[in-house]
């Protein structure tokens, strides 16, 4: 008797337009989690660049521990991002819900930058949508 094991990593895309979605996924992914370190080393290093009318913080910490906050989360998504381009079985439901964090963490970010932040959440959108819809298209060999 064979004994069949589920693979460690998910069938790579190899053709069609879906297959170019994911890829696009993938590395806008890794490029929101550079942007996001980015902005994490500004917060640490130049605590006036995000400074609102408002006062000195941010809506949930200061600028020291915001900038610890995005260096951290800037990992997380190059993780996601790379993990997806890898074909690793369990990278696509981690980038999903990266990118959904990853449009919560922009919010607080609408304040300072609002366009900025509108164009990250919007290319969260596109890595949501590439990962969700038509899946099994992409994923076909």
């Amino acid at each position: 008797m064979s004994q069949t094991h589920p693979p460690t990593r998910a069938p790579r895309a190899t053709s069609g337009a879906w297959a170019g979605w994911v890829a696009f996924a993938s590395i806008m992914l890794m490029l929101t989690g550079a942007i996001n370190g980015v902005q994490g080393l500004v917060a640490l290093f130049q605590d006036d660049y995000f400074l609102v009318r408002t006062g000195d913080e941010l809506l949930i910490t200061d600028f020291t521990g915001w900038g610890i906050i995005m260096l951290v989360w800037a990992t997380l998504l190059l993780i996601a991002g790379w993990s997806l381009f890898a074909g690793r079985s369990w990278a696509r439901w981690f980038a999903v819900f990266a990118a959904c964090l990853s449009i919560l963490v922009q919010i607080a970010f609408l304040n300072s930058f609002p366009i900025w932040s509108a164009m990250i959440i919007a290319l969260d959108v596109l890595v949501i949508f590439a990962l969700s819809a038509h899946w099994d298209e992409a994923i076909r060999t």
